[in-house]
């Protein structure tokens, strides 16, 4: 049974930073896409950042430049550094896993995911 749990939200001001991190119970954990997807209140769920298989990565536009997807095989971890934040960046943040190695062109796809964790709040104030 696949087990994901964040970690690591809070409150900060803005241009401050957070590190998510999402710790895994998978089996063969280094062959899954992995993904930090976020909700805000009344918006739908998007993707911020995915890492496949092989360590290639997907960034919201929004947030290339600022936020850093990474992950730990070692320790089943996966993690979002977050910088320079903005107020705009405030919602649930959860973390999802499929076994797919490579999701391509999909891989910011909410559906895409099969497993989910159950979010940790980042709240930046201005």
């Amino acid at each position: 049974q696949v087990q994901l749990t964040e970690s690591g939200g809070g409150s900060v001001q803005a241009g401050q930073s957070l590190r998510l991190s999402c710790a895994a119970s998978i089996y063969a954990f280094t062959d899954y896409s992995m993904g930090w997807f976020r909700q805000a209140p009344g918006k739908e769920r998007e993707g911020v950042a995915s890492i496949d298989s092989g360590g290639g990565t997907t960034y919201l536009d929004s947030v290339k430049g600022r936020f850093t997807i990474s992950k730990d095989s070692a320790g089943n971890t996966l993690y979002l550094q977050m910088d320079s934040l903005k107020p705009e960046d405030t919602a649930v943040y959860y973390c999802a896993a499929d076994p797919s190695r490579w999701l391509g062109a999909n891989a910011l796809l909410p559906k895409e995911y099969k497993y989910w964790g159950q979010g940790t709040q980042v709240t930046v104030s201005s």
